[in-house]
């Protein structure tokens, strides 16, 4: 199917709780993978156009290609991002009201700073940062019905990033922590999360076409950058360049044995 649609190869990306449409550094690892074991034909240097069919829809990588091997960073173009709310009121039990954007990078999120819920990006303990991030998926989830322009099937909160509410253009860098799936904390500061961002930092009037920002996850300290490049049709999208790095740490093999009574895997809950 991956041929079909011009693409390089199809991909799924798989987490504790079943599967995300979208993740942008794992987009930035395939990239490199693609290269470095043959997937793509004839790769051209500086850089080679890696071409990914994801669920959310087609995403390129530009990959740095010496002739030899794959290099850092990568950088990739997703699919049209967009605000889907801004300044949306939510009333988080434990935390009372507060005030959220939605965004959407190839999956959606909800964004606020920490100090909303009483925390600090940098002090705040890690626990604490993902049981409120948590109980605001919760309430946004109960109270506000998302809605996508093509598939329905995307239309669910996916997590939700907190940030150091640093949303106006600078040249330092800004912390957000993403929490997602059944309380997953994000190793980066998360592709499809800084996509939704930089949608909805543009849509807000806080960056220009073309500004690159610089984000950090809390959690590693590890960076992407991210701007608007263009804008996209008729719903205030823009595509977002993303740009990061990706290293390997090891290759497996899964085997699967018809007569294995659990080859589908299972579930702890």
């Amino acid at each position: 199917g991956a041929a079909a649609e011009g693409a390089h190869l199809a991909v799924l990306f798989l987490h504790c709780a079943g599967y995300s449409a979208m993740c942008g550094h794992a987009v930035i690892a395939l990239g490199r993978f693609a290269l470095d074991y043959g997937l793509v034909p004839a790769p051209t240097r500086p850089e080679t156009a890696v071409r990914l069919r994801c669920p959310c829809g087609p995403v390129t990588a530009f990959v740095p290609w010496d002739g030899h091997r794959s290099g850092n960073p990568v950088r990739f173009h997703s699919v049209p991002a967009f605000a889907a709310a801004t300044d949306l009121a939510i009333d988080v039990p434990g935390h009372g009201k507060v005030v959220v954007d939605i965004g959407y990078g190839g999956t959606f999120y909800a964004f606020l700073s920490a100090e909303q819920l009483g925390l600090d990006m940098c002090s705040s303990k890690t626990r604490d940062l993902v049981s409120a991030a948590s109980a605001v998926t919760e309430a946004v989830k109960k109270q506000f019905k998302l809605h996508h322009p093509e598939s329905e099937d995307l239309a669910f909160l996916y997590g939700t990033i907190l940030t150091d509410g640093k949303d106006a253009f600078s040249e330092e860098p800004t912390t957000n922590i993403c929490v997602f799936a059944d309380e997953q904390v994000d190793r980066s500061p998360t592709g499809s999360g800084v996509t939704a961002r930089v949608a909805l930092q543009y849509h807000k009037g806080l960056i220009q076409l073309d500004q690159t920002r610089t984000f950090r996850s809390s959690t590693t300290g590890s960076l992407f950058t991210g701007k608007a490049e263009t804008k996209f049709g008729n719903y205030s999208a823009v595509i977002v360049e993303v740009s990061g790095e990706a290293f390997y740490t090891g290759t497996a093999t899964f085997t699967v044995e018809e007569e294995d009574p659990l080859k589908h895997g299972f579930f702890f809950k």
